[in-house]
């Protein structure tokens, strides 16, 4: 499986990508959303909006479910160890274990906790499946990049992805609780800091 994913979009004695020279760009492109800069910014603006938008029970969470998610993804490369593929050349660079896929595992975790972040903000159920489902095209979209560029076996990518998106659902119902202590703790700090009024 992972040596037919990796071969399926290759062709020639070169094993060029297949498709139009503006799609290498393209994917290149969509890759950088699961890279460690694009994403962090992306994950700052959204708990600065839930900051300003006074959200601030939701805003630990995201906080907490990024770095959980970081954390772990980082322990299961540094247990498993393993290497690369070699069996098409690399279309970016890449560095690191490469079981999970990191791009698939932290964007999902990202995108997907983002989205139900800014979810339980509304009241219509149509709208908050829309930022759901809007999350996981986008993190699926980013894991199909990285066996496309040749720099992840399929089966990375799916361990990465199915194990960030389960993060993002878990740690939003686990650390529910805690996120709202700390929110609450934090409020009754800044009440006792603000001068009355």
């Amino acid at each position: 499986m992972d040596s037919a994913g990796l071969l399926r979009w290759r062709y020639g004695e070169g094993l060029v990508p297949v498709g139009p020279p503006w799609l290498l760009e393209a994917v290149r492109d969509l890759t950088s959303l699961g890279g460690v800069l694009l994403r962090n910014l992306i994950a700052l603006g959204a708990v600065i909006a839930l900051l300003f938008a006074r959200l601030r029970r939701e805003a630990v969470l995201l906080t907490a479910t990024i770095a959980g998610g970081w954390i772990l993804n980082t322990l299961v490369k540094l247990a498993v160890g393993r290497p690369r593929p070699l069996i098409v050349p690399h279309l970016t660079e890449a560095g690191g274990e490469s079981f999970p896929s990191g791009h698939s595992f932290n964007s999902a975790v990202v995108y997907i906790a983002i989205a139900l972040a800014f979810a339980a903000m509304s009241p219509r159920r149509g709208v908050r499946w829309t930022l759901i489902g809007v999350a996981v095209a986008l993190s699926m979209a980013v894991a199909f990049t990285r066996v496309w560029l040749g720099v992840h076996f399929p089966s990375d990518v799916a361990a990465g992805w199915l194990g960030g998106a389960g993060w993002a659902f878990l740690a939003t119902a686990i650390l529910h609780r805690p996120a709202k202590a700390v929110a609450a703790g934090a409020d009754e700090t800044l009440e006792k800091m603000t001068p009355a009024a």
